[in-house]
C-alpha cells in the first residue's frame, strides 16, 4: 500500500463515515433507546481498548449486547446466558457495530481493514507478522468476512471436543481454538490484503459485508 492510496482510503473513510453517520442517526437513536430500554442495567455503548494503527492503543465503541452483570470475554465465545435477547439480534445484523462509524470519522479505524484486536495480541506479533499493524483496524475486511460466523464456528468446535472427551474447559477450548487455529489465518488473510491492496477491492469488501 503506497502513499497514494493511503491517502484515497484515508479521505474516503473520514467522507463516508460522516455520510453514514448523518444517514443512520434515526436508526441509531432508535437502537440507543432499545438497548437502554431492554438492558437498564448499564450503560448504552459498550467501550474497549484496542490496539489500533502502529500500536496505539483507542477505545473501540459499539452498542452493548451483552448484561453489564457478567464477565466480558476477549474472543467471541460469549456464554448464552450473557448475550441478551436483544443484544443477539444486534450481534446477528452487526448492528452492535454501528457505532465504529465514529470512530473510523475521528480516524481510529478504517471501513475496510484488520479487526482491532484487544491488547496482548498485537505484542504476540513478530516479524512480517506486524506489518499489519500499519493498516488502521476496519469495521470489515476480507478476514472478517471469512469468519463472519465465528462464534458459530468456536462454540462448534468446543461442543465437538467436548462430545470427544476433552478434559479442558469450554473457555480452554475455545481460547485455544482462537490463538491457536483461527487468529494465526486471521493474520495471513490480512497480510495478503496489505500487500495486494487496492481501493476496488475495499469497495468490493463493502458491497458484500453489506449484502
Amino acid at each position: 500500500m503506497n502513499g497514494f492510496q493511503k491517502t484515497v482510503k484515508y479521505l474516503f473513510d473520514r467522507l463516508a463515515a460522516l455520510l453514514g453517520l448523518l444517514l443512520a442517526s434515526w436508526l441509531l437513536l432508535i437502537i440507543a433507546v432499545l438497548v437502554k430500554i431492554k438492558m437498564p442495567d448499564g450503560p448504552v455503548l459498550f467501550t474497549q481498548v484496542r490496539v489500533g494503527r502502529k500500536g496505539r492503543p483507542f477505545k473501540i465503541h459499539k452498542f452493548r449486547t451483552m448484561s453489564n452483570r457478567v464477565q466480558r470475554y476477549t474472543i467471541a465465545y460469549p456464554n448464552k446466558d450473557q448475550v441478551t435477547p436483544l443484544g443477539a439480534k444486534l450481534r446477528h445484523y452487526k448492528l452492535d457495530e454501528l457505532p465504529e462509524l465514529w470512530d473510523v470519522l475521528v480516524g481510529n479505524m478504517s471501513f475496510v481493514g484488520p479487526r482491532p484486536d484487544v491488547p496482548g495480541y498485537a505484542d504476540k506479533l513478530e516479524g512480517e507478522d506486524r506489518i499489519v499493524l500499519e493498516m488502521r483496524p476496519g469495521i470489515t475486511g476480507p478476514a472478517t468476512l471469512k469468519y463472519r460466523n465465528e462464534e458459530k464456528l468456536i462454540e462448534d468446535y468446543v461442543h465437538q471436543q467436548k462430545a470427544s472427551g476433552d478434559p479442558r474447559s469450554e473457555d480452554e477450548i475455545a481460547q485455544w481454538y482462537n490463538d491457536e487455529v483461527i487468529y494465526p489465518d486471521k493474520v495471513r488473510i490480512n497480510k495478503e490484503y496489505y500487500y495486494r491492496y487496492s481501493f476496488v477491492k475495499d469497495l468490493k469488501i463493502l458491497w458484500k459485508t453489506v449484502f
